[in-house]
């Protein structure tokens, strides 16, 4: 590989983040490097494209062995769906951002203009390149470390929200099961106006009759999906995420 410069705003900063410090720092360089910076920089050794494929591919190995490991009785469905969340376009953009990224990514003059460093896709691209740098100069056991540093908290929040999303849960099960979707009526609204309470039931395939309470309708509605689920003995972990999934 040809000798690349380090972009010169803070270049450790991102490695004291990430936990990693490279080996090869040229590397490190092109994993920062976007296509404009190239197309106008004569004599550059490249940009940060192929380090992006590259990225891609570990990340997804990375996610996909945490969940394996940490989700034992998740179906595939299930860690499909928490895979694509842990790795779709918002995550890696935010991650990105959270890592100052844009403040050493490298870019063309009207790349730079146009507000390129702050531009969604070019740091989640940033942060795939960067991964596969790690791998290229550290392997994937450097990449499983950068990732549970790095992904750690998204990881258990997006589990989390998967666990505690009832109504979702219930509605895919009821449609996957019967072709229809569970029906909720508000039975009682009591208290004063300020601190009302609600008691709300869900009907499952004319089959199951639960009831739930909470201080909104959405909250009864959501203990009355968790009674539901007990009563048809279903764990959220078990059911296959999908588009139709409601938080409603």
């Amino acid at each position: 590989m040809k000798k690349n410069h380090l972009p010169t705003a803070n270049p450790r900063t991102i490695e004291d983040h990430i936990g990693y410090h490279f080996q090869d720092r040229a590397l490190y360089a092109l994993a920062l490097t976007h296509p404009s910076y190239r197309h106008e920089t004569a004599g550059d050794a490249g940009d940060n494209q192929r380090l992006e494929f590259l990225g891609d591919a570990a990340l997804g190995l990375a996610v996909a062995a945490a969940l394996y490991e940490g989700q034992p009785e998740a179906p595939e469905g299930t860690l499909t769906a928490l895979r694509s969340r842990l790795t779709n376009r918002h995550t890696l953009a935010a991650i990105g951002r959270e890592l100052g990224i844009g403040s050493v990514l490298r870019l063309g003059h009207g790349e730079t203009q146009s507000g390129g460093a702050t531009r969604a896709s070019n740091l989640a691209d940033a942060v795939e390149a960067l991964l596969g740098a790690v791998y290229l100069d550290g392997g994937m056991t450097a990449v499983d470390a950068v990732f549970r540093r790095v992904w750690q908290q998204r990881l258990g929040e997006t589990v989390q929200a998967e666990e505690d999303n009832p109504k979702g849960t219930l509605q895919i099960y009821v449609q996957k099961r019967w072709k229809e979707s569970p029906t909720y009526r508000v039975l009682t609204e009591t208290g004063p106006a300020h601190a009302p309470h609600y008691t709300c039931e869900v009907v499952v395939h004319d089959l199951v009759r639960a009831q739930g309470e909470g201080p909104s309708k959405r909250a009864a509605e959501a203990d009355a999906a968790r009674h539901a689920l007990a009563a048809l003995d279903v764990a959220p972990s078990t059911v296959t995420s999908s588009p139709s999934n409601s938080r409603n």
